[in-house]
C-alpha cells in the first residue's frame, strides 16, 4: 500500500523551465502539488509521452502557463492521498487518469504527470484492473484514446472495409492498426523507413506502403485496385492532404485530428466534390474509449505498442527519439 504523503513536500520532476530546445527541459526539485477536497493525488508509476510534450517544451502549446510547468498526460498510478469529499476511491488503488479535465488537457493546459506525483480531479480516475500494466495503461488515454474515436466514432470504420492510416509507426498510428485490425478491416499501414514497415507488417497490417516515397498516393490507389481506400487517416496535413484526398474512394471518408506538418493544405475540389467524400475531422477522446481500450487490454484483443520504457532522468533522450521519430509505438516513463 502506498504511504500517505503530505501534500506541499517536494519531489522530483521532469520540469520546462525555458521554452525551446531540449535544455529547456530539467530533472529538478519540484513542490508536491496539493489537493482539492475533491481531488486525489497519484504516485505517478508511469507517463507516456506524446509529440505534444515536445510542442509545449517548445512553446508550440500551452504557451499561455506560466513556467516551470510539468507537462505529461498520460498517467497510470496509485491513489497516495484523497480530497475530503472524495468517495469511491481508497489508498493504493489502482488507477488510469483520464487527462481531459473540464475541457482542458492535463500537461498541456494544467500541470501533468512527469513528475513523482500528479493532483488530478477523483473523477478523473478510472480503476485499472491488476492484471494491466501500469506501462500498458499510461500508453491508452492520448494517442490510443483519440485512434479509437478517429476509427470508430468519427470515422465510422466498418468490418471489411478498408482504411489507410498515414504515420502509422508512431503512437496514435500504432493504435490505429491495432485497433482496425481489432473491428476487421483491411488495413494500410504508411510508414517511411524499411524498419518500420517491416514491423507493422509484423503488428498485423494487410498493406505497407513507404510513405516517403513521392507517390505513395499512387501506390494505395493501385493497391486498391484503382477504387481508393473507404477511410483515409491523415494527421500530417499540408505534406500529404492532397494524396489522401486522392487516394479516397468514391463516397469515402477522410478524417484528421492534427496536422504536424502544417495546419495550411492545399486541396483539389474536384475531388471533393464528384467523389462526393466527407472530410471529418475528430477531436481527442471521450471517457467510454478509455474503458472500452482497457477492455481490450485485459482480454487480450489490444497489446499495446510500447518502443521503451526510461526513468525520469532520461527525459531529454526520450523526447528527442519522439522529436526525429526513432520510435515505433510509445514511450514511457517511469518516475
Amino acid at each position: 500500500m502506498v504511504s500517505h504523503p503530505t501534500s506541499g513536500q517536494d519531489m522530483r520532476a521532469a520540469v520546462v523551465v525555458e521554452r525551446g530546445g531540449p535544455e529547456g527541459r530539467v530533472v529538478q526539485s519540484h513542490p508536491r502539488p496539493t489537493t482539492g477536497p475533491r481531488d486525489v493525488l497519484i504516485r505517478v508509476r508511469a507517463c507516456s509521452l506524446n509529440h505534444l510534450d515536445v510542442f509545449v517544451r517548445k512553446g508550440v502549446a500551452g504557451t499561455h502557463l506560466p513556467l516551470p510547468h510539468i507537462s505529461g498526460g498520460d498517467i497510470a498510478g496509485e491513489v497516495a492521498e484523497i480530497g475530503a469529499e472524495v468517495s469511491g476511491l481508497e489508498i493504493g488503488q489502482r488507477v488510469l487518469v483520464d487527462p481531459l479535465i473540464d475541457g482542458k488537457a492535463l500537461g498541456e493546459d494544467m500541470q501533468g504527470g512527469l513528475a513523482e506525483y500528479a493532483a488530478v480531479p477523483a473523477e478523473n480516475c478510472i480503476p485499472l484492473p491488476d492484471d494491466v500494466a501500469f506501462e500498458q495503461a499510461a500508453a491508452l488515454p492520448i494517442a490510443y484514446g483519440t485512434a479509437r474515436r478517429q476509427l470508430i466514432t468519427r470515422g465510422g470504420l466498418q468490418a471489411g472495409e478498408t482504411v489507410a492510416i498515414l504515420g502509422a509507426a508512431g503512437g496514435l498510428g500504432t493504435g490505429a492498426v491495432m485497433i482496425a485490425k481489432a473491428v476487421g478491416a483491411t488495413v494500410i499501414a504508411c510508414a517511411g523507413s524499411p524498419d518500420k514497415l517491416k514491423r507493422l507488417a509484423e503488428l498485423g497490417a494487410d498493406i505497407i506502403i513507404d510513405s516517403s516515397a513521392d507517390d505513395w498516393g499512387a501506390q494505395i490507389w493501385k493497391v486498391t485496385g484503382k477504387q481508393g481506400v473507404d477511410l483515409m487517416v491523415d494527421n500530417t496535413g499540408a505534406a500529404t492532404w492532397q494524396q489522401s484526398i486522392r487516394a479516397t474512394k468514391p463516397g469515402g471518408r477522410v478524417v484528421t485530428c492534427g496536422a504536424t506538418s502544417g495546419y495550411e493544405v492545399t486541396q483539389y475540389q474536384p475531388y471533393v466534390w464528384v467523389r462526393e467524400l466527407d472530410i471529418r475531422g475528430s477531436n481527442g477522446w471521450r471517457r467510454e474509449d478509455l474503458v472500452a481500450l482497457l477492455d481490450m487490454v485485459q482480454d487480450g484483443r489490444l497489446k499495446p505498442v510500447i518502443d521503451r520504457v526510461l526513468p525520469l532522468d532520461e527525459i531529454r533522450e526520450a523526447e528527442r527519439l519522439i522529436e526525429e521519430r526513432l520510435v515505433f509505438g510509445k514511450v514511457v516513463i517511469t518516475p
